[in-house]
């Protein structure tokens, strides 16, 4: 098992390592840091001073991968990519071009974020399986029709939808909760339940569907009929033998997503007003701050990296013949 968790680590490094190029050289390369000071510095007629001045503040008037000038282990130290992209490996992010320490932005947004994507989570996905299982045992009824067209309206309705409906009709109509903002302690509960509710009822018709599927796909199985033939009750055997089965491809989708909902919803979060980091990076790309935007890039494909390593030990749990893989 150890062998198995240290092969997939291993195969994440140069994973990882190729994310921190490609996001410098999308960064560095194709926006170079002279284009990064006339956007920062607004004016259409910049002097090369300016920029010149600028790039010196921000630690950009550097070479950008090796040092000609300089010696020994500076030759690789003092450029821009082990200033603005090695040190990521040590989640050290630096600092926005408005001065605050990103590092410390992110570690105070991430309550926020997972306040809202957690409950939205574990809520939808008990949710989710539970409609999908209600489906299954009423297939080839009324009930699974409606239950499954309901399935496909929920889907073609846009998020921005359920985001402006919520606020509309509970928060200013009928005054159960505030539109938008956020408290902290105890307070914060009626700043999230809203964006919590709208999660909820626009993620059941994609999750709920697809489950369904999974669920119908066991069923068919041999060993659904042999458990019948046993004479199980129909509910023990979705229960007891189908949902069991079908969990390879439910973790598929629900360990991918843990990581990712520390870096929160950027629409819900903007709509809501929510400080979490789905608000601070789109705050980022709109103010242009580079440096903040290359950090929850990197964090992101950290995050992805680690959803996949945590996948293939949840599939080594439910199933012992991937650990020979």
């Amino acid at each position: 098992m150890f062998a198995y968790i240290l092969r997939r680590v291993l195969y994440a490094i140069p994973i990882l390592v190729g994310v921190n190029l490609l996001t410098f050289l999308l960064f560095f390369v194709v926006n170079t840091p002279d284009d990064m000071a006339r956007l920062q510095l607004g004016a259409k007629h910049v002097t090369q001073e300016a920029i010149e001045r600028w790039k010196v503040e921000h630690g950009y008037d550097k070479p950008l991968l090796l040092n000609h000038q300089a010696t020994g282990a500076a030759r690789f130290t003092d450029t821009i990519y082990f200033r603005h992209s090695a040190t990521m490996f040590a989640f050290e992010f630096g600092k926005g071009d408005d001065g605050r320490d990103i590092g410390n932005e992110i570690r105070t947004r991430m309550l926020p974020s997972l306040a809202i994507a957690l409950p939205v989570f574990v809520i939808g996905l008990l949710a989710n399986i539970s409609f999908a299982l209600l489906m299954v045992f009423f297939r080839s009824t009324y009930l699974d029709l409606w239950g499954v067209v309901l399935c496909v309206v929920l889907m073609s309705i846009s998020g921005l939808f359920y985001i402006i409906a919520g606020q509309y009709f509970i928060a200013k109509l009928w005054n159960l909760l505030p539109i938008s903002g956020f408290a902290a302690g105890l307070d914060a509960f009626k700043f999230v339940l809203l964006p919590v509710l709208v999660g909820l009822v626009s993620g059941i018709g994609s999750g709920a569907r697809w489950y369904r599927t999974i669920f119908l796909e066991e069923i068919g199985k041999d060993y659904v009929r042999t458990a019948r033939a046993k004479g199980l009750s129909e509910t023990r055997v979705l229960f007891t033998h189908v949902l069991k089965n079908g969990m390879i491809p439910i973790l598929t989708g629900a360990v991918v997503v843990l990581p990712l909902l520390f870096m929160g919803s950027l629409i819900t979060e903007s709509f809501f007003g929510i400080p979490g980091l789905g608000s601070y990076t789109i705050d980022a790309i709109q103010a242009q701050d580079f440096p903040v935007v290359r950090a929850m890039v990197f964090l992101g494909a950290v995050l992805y990296i680690v959803g996949l390593i945590l996948t293939d030990i949840s599939y080594s749990w439910v199933d012992p013949r991937v650990r020979l893989q």
